[in-house]
């Protein structure tokens, strides 16, 4: 008896199952269609972004060929055009090794294209604080000391990845203007901060020397 009943509940469930397929076949069929149509749309993207990204790797090795041969008018080219036509990630490489590149022969050049990175919204935060860190130290001999603390200040925060770079150069500046207690405040953090690489802290103890010699000798 329980085989005559479980049969007529699988005729049952056939019956339910061909009407609702007779009902909804071109939902069903359009969905499928769909699910195919975006797998192979997210494949092909995914095999094209691959691509550009070799190519643009092979055009930023070439760039940085370019460079370490001396050929620095076709580097800097070779750069500017990654940086424009590039995957987002070498673009900004690419335009770091630009700004790099003019910093030999045109300083001005080079600040102003780290400046341009540090304003970009859209770049990551860690090639932001190294554009401004960059523009900042071709800055040092030039500018005063409000422009780099202007610069440098936002960036000795204790989250700051490139803290104690710019604790230096801040130091550095007030140091060129005669500001030993400025520059005492900015080595004393790199002292005593844990996290201080060694040879930075040892560089920041060699330079306090210099400024409790400088004082005493005011």
């Amino acid at each position: 008896m329980s085989d005559i009943f479980r049969e007529v509940d699988e005729d049952v469930r056939r019956d339910q199952a061909a009407q609702i397929w007779a009902r909804y076949q071109n939902l069903f069929i359009g969905l499928a269609v769909l699910v195919v149509a975006a797998t192979a749309g997210w494949r092909f993207y995914d095999h094209y972004r691959t691509k550009q990204a070799e190519e643009a790797g092979a055009k930023y090795e070439a760039a940085l060929a370019l460079a370490r041969d001396g050929k620095a008018a076709e580097a800097e080219g070779a750069f500017e055009q990654i940086a424009k036509t590039g995957p987002k990630g070498y673009a900004t490489l690419a335009r770091l090794r630009e700004a790099a590149e003019y910093s030999g022969s045109d300083p001005a050049a080079a600040v102003k294209a780290y400046d341009a990175i540090a304003a970009d919204g859209t770049i990551d935060p860690l090639f932001q604080n190294l554009a401004r860190l960059r523009a900042a130290l071709l800055r040092l001999d030039e500018a005063d000391e409000k422009e780099i603390e202007t610069r440098l200040a936002p960036m000795t925060a204790s989250d700051n990845p490139f803290r104690f770079s710019a604790r230096e150069a801040l130091a550095l500046a007030a140091l060129k203007h005669d500001d030993f207690d400025a520059a005492g405040r900015q080595l004393d953090a790199i002292v005593v901060d844990p996290q201080a690489p060694a040879p930075m802290r040892q560089r920041a103890e060699a330079l306090l020397a210099v400024v409790r010699s400088s004082k005493r000798a005011k």
